[in-house]
């Protein structure tokens, strides 16, 4: 399985997204941002980092990278694509997800590992899971507070669209304490927290975040 990771200006993270991917088994493919072409890849992942210095808001220049025209087309029709952090707010503009990611409620960078649940374990990225399953990876951010207006709040919850959420303070003023959302289809995944960070026991808090990884080929295999 080739898994694409697209690279921007100001991306920081595509070379741990890329290891994530080769950890998990698959084949990581480098995709550029100004590219019109995904090379035959299977999945996408969209890092994160600060997408074109996160001028306008974060990810607002990048949802009109050429790149992202061919990623739109491949998520409508059913491909795999995982937004992390910066990849999430790419994932909002583009209109992919619903809601937004705003400034931190209290204006300040949070760096930390943070402890999430799992409430949704049937989307293509966390069918490795099981719902209710407790995760400590890797969060950072700026601006990672998702906001959205009350009837999309309810219609996430009631179609069980919430993937992941924050266990504990919640560190960023996220509404419902939501650190992940999927689209209808269960393809697309945004994840404010970093999974490419807790690959291997070695470096990060652990291996909670590998399974993000792995369920994409599972949920591949099986179609």
């Amino acid at each position: 399985m080739r898994v694409g990771v697209v690279t921007f200006p100001g991306s920081l993270d595509d070379v741990d997204a890329q290891r994530a991917v080769r950890l998990a088994g698959a084949e990581p493919v480098a995709l550029w941002h100004g590219d019109h072409d995904l090379k035959s890849v299977d999945a996408v992942v969209l890092p994160g980092g600060f997408s074109y210095g996160d001028y306008l808001r974060c990810g607002a220049i990048a949802r009109f990278a050429p790149v992202m025209s061919e990623v739109v087309d491949a998520a409508h029709g059913g491909m795999p694509v995982l937004g992390i952090c910066n990849g999430f707010q790419i994932l909002c503009e583009s209109h992919l997800l619903p809601g937004a990611l705003i400034r931190n409620d209290h204006r300040k960078f949070v760096c930390r590992d943070q402890r999430l649940r799992i409430d949704n374990a049937a989307t293509a990225w966390t069918n490795g899971y099981e719902a209710g399953d407790e995760i400590v990876i890797p969060l950072k951010n700026g601006e990672g507070g998702y906001v959205a207006d009350e009837l999309t709040l309810d219609l996430l919850e009631g179609e069980g669209r919430v993937v992941a959420r924050y266990l504990g303070d919640n560190p960023n003023g996220s509404m419902r304490d939501i650190a992940g959302i999927t689209n209808e289809r269960g393809n697309v995944v945004g994840l404010m927290p970093h999974p490419e960070h807790a690959v291997e026991e070695l470096c990060g808090p652990g291996t909670d975040g590998l399974p993000f990884f792995t369920s994409v080929l599972s949920a591949l295999v099986n179609g």
